[in-house]
């Protein structure tokens, strides 16, 4: 039997990230600002966010009233803050405060979205969400965390965490607490691009990097 090899296929060109946001075509943004070196993914939603420097999204992600830190691994299918509705109402659906939909009113309960706008999640810098996860309205997610695939966070999540699960429990922490403490008091995430090319090497050894950058 014989077969046909493909080494590559319709593959998406290499990107290059600069000091202005990469953003994917498709990608549907409102109200956002960017810090430099970022980067959203195909189908992706942003609406009232902030992705701080060096952060990045990928494809099918929705996001809402989100502050998200420097360095955030954001993979595919991600829901940040996703619109809930007003469950002491007499009714969950929505005509209540989108009457113009229906022909109800003049004009959309302009309180009710300003109020489910500060609902804001708060995601630290250097920390990883995993495929499919959701975090919910509210939430605040430390430096460092890890947050598994299809979690859905319900509660702040405290700096070096791993969690997981629905709705996501801590599992374990990244490193011990004097470690992490020493890790997250270095605020390597604010040195410029110039001192982070120049220190690359380092960051592949934790020992040597605490030794001489933990203050």
């Amino acid at each position: 039997m014989s077969y046909t090899h493909i080494a590559a296929y319709n593959l998406p060109t290499a990107v290059r990230l600069g000091q202005a946001p990469t953003l994917a075509p498709s990608a549907i943004v409102r109200d956002c600002r960017f810090g430099r070196y970022t980067q959203v993914g195909e189908q992706s939603r942003m609406d009232d966010c902030l992705l701080d420097d060096y952060a990045y999204l990928q494809q099918h992600c929705d996001l809402m009233s989100a502050d998200i830190g420097k360095f955030a691994n954001i993979a595919a299918m991600v829901r940040i803050n996703p619109g809930f509705h007003p469950m002491e109402y007499p009714t969950l659906h929505h005509f209540t405060y989108r009457p113009t939909m229906y022909g109800m009113g003049p004009e959309d309960d302009a309180e009710f979205f300003q109020w489910r706008r500060r609902q804001r999640v708060v995601i630290g810098h250097d920390t990883w969400i995993g495929h499919g996860a959701v975090i919910m309205p509210g939430v605040r997610i430390g430096n460092g965390a890890v947050v598994g695939s299809n979690s859905v966070v319900t509660r702040d999540v405290p700096p070096y965490a791993i969690v997981g699960g629905v709705a996501a429990k801590v599992i374990r922490q990244r490193f011990p607490r004097a470690i992490a403490e020493a890790l997250e008091a270095t605020a390597w995430w604010d040195w410029d691009h110039d001192t982070l090319t120049e220190r690359l090497p380092e960051f592949k050894d934790l020992r040597g990097f605490l030794a001489k950058y933990a203050p």
